[in-house]
Parts: structure tokens; sequence; C-alpha cells
């Protein structure tokens, strides 16, 4: 009875894929005839194809590969620039470093992808920031940030922005900080602008003034997909807990 009850279920989920996807209508009659075995031709031939197609399938392939064999891309950056040593390959490379949190060697390739790039590729220089950034070397990156030319796209240019504000911020010019990341969150979506705005609030002891940016985080943070939000998943709990506590002091 219960395996009866499942197939006709798993019909009826066949016919209304195959409805609101516009499928080949001759599928509805194998469905339809042959219960099990259309359904499942269908489900393998229609459904699932789709189904590793969508974002949330294919990080979460890419992160079990990763999970698996987590030096799989770094080794295949590191043969690509042993046989061209070109610009890209040493980007490549660069980025697979960085993907892995080898920041300090990461450096090293991106200066030596922007040496081989002819002109200044602004894209190769706002990596390189950013990986001195992450590597320490606070006063570099901010060297690198503010020497940028302005990229026809505010988006770009605020993604800079917020390596800038955090590089002054590590080079302890805190005001400085605040003003830039208060800028930024009036126009870039997500709320790291806010939690970082706020986390030097909360440090300074002004935590009454953080808990207008820690509401507004959290607002952002329940309109986000869950994808979004468990990318960035420690700094929204960070923001909810800090809020918590604020509000409760």
């Amino acid at each position: 009875m219960v395996f009866f009850v499942a197939t006709i279920l798993v019909q009826i989920a066949c016919v209304v894929h195959l409805i609101r996807n516009h499928r080949n209508s001759l599928w509805l009659w194998a469905i339809i005839l042959l219960p099990i075995a259309g359904s499942a031709a269908y489900l393998v031939v229609e459904v699932l194809p789709g189904l590793f197609q969508r974002r949330e399938v294919r990080a979460a392939k890419a992160a079990a590969v990763r999970r698996l064999d987590p030096e799989r891309e770094l080794r295949a950056a590191r043969a690509a620039v042993d046989v061209a040593d070109t610009a890209a390959t040493r980007t490549a490379l660069a980025d697979a470093l960085a993907e892995a949190g080898q920041w300090g060697e990461a450096v090293r390739h991106y200066r030596e992808a922007v040496a081989k790039t002819p002109g200044q590729d602004r894209a190769a220089s706002v990596k390189l920031a950013r990986a001195c950034l992450e590597a320490g070397n606070f006063a570099e990156a901010g060297r690198l940030l503010e020497a940028l030319p302005e990229s026809a796209s505010p988006s770009e240019n605020d993604r800079a922005a917020l390596l800038l504000a955090r590089s002054v911020e590590a080079l302890g010019e805190t005001e400085r900080a605040m003003a830039l990341y208060a800028e930024l969150g009036e126009r870039m979506p997500g709320a790291e602008a806010q939690c970082r705005q706020a986390a030097l609030l909360v440090a300074a002891g002004r935590g009454r003034e953080a808990i207008p940016l820690l509401e507004e985080a959290e607002r952002r943070a329940r309109r986000l997909d869950k994808m979004e939000r468990r990318k960035d998943a420690d700094m929204y709990d960070w923001a909810a807990r800090t809020l918590s506590e604020l509000r409760g002091g």
C-alpha cells in the first residue's frame, strides 16, 4: 500500500514538473501508462540534469570536491604555470592559493602577474591589494588601493573602497575607517560595512550607536537566500549576538 501511494505521488510530481516546465507532452503518456518506468525515466532525463545546474547544487558539489581533494585546484594551477608562465596562469595560481588561505604566497604570484601585464590591470591590482591585506601587509594594501583608477562599475569601486576601509582600520585610523564604512553601508548590498562599523563602535565603548547598524544587518540577513546567508554566517551570527547583548545592556 505504501509503495502504491509513493508511486502515485511520484507520478503526480512528475506531471506537475512536466506541465510547469513545458516538457514534451509524450512524457505525459509514458508517466501515465508506465507509472514506475516512465516516472523513473522522466526523473533521470528531465529532472536530475536540471537539479545539477542549480547554483546551490553546483556549490555543494564543488565544496564536496574540495573536501575530498583540497589541493586539486592548486596542483592544476601550479602545473599550468610550469607549462606556460603567463599573467593569466600566475593569476590562476594566486587565486588558488588565496582560496586555500595561503595569502603570503598568493601575494608573490599576484605581483608576478601584475609585472607581466602591460599597463595597469585594475582587477589584478585589486586582487594583489586584497592578498596584501589578508597577509598583514596593510600599508602596501592601502597604497595599492589609493592608486587605483576609477572603474566604470560603481560596485567594483565600492568593493575596492571596502578593502581600503579595512586597510585603514588595520593601520589604526579608526575615525576614517568608520566614515568609509558609513558611506559604503548606504550603497553596498549585504551588511559587511555595517557590521565592521558597529564592531569599531563597540570597541570604542559606543555600543548604543552600533544598535541601528546591527538592526539593519539583521534586516538584511532576513532578506538573503540560504546560500548568501551561509557564506557570511559567522558575521551575521556575531551581529545577532552583539545586538542582543547591547539591547540587554
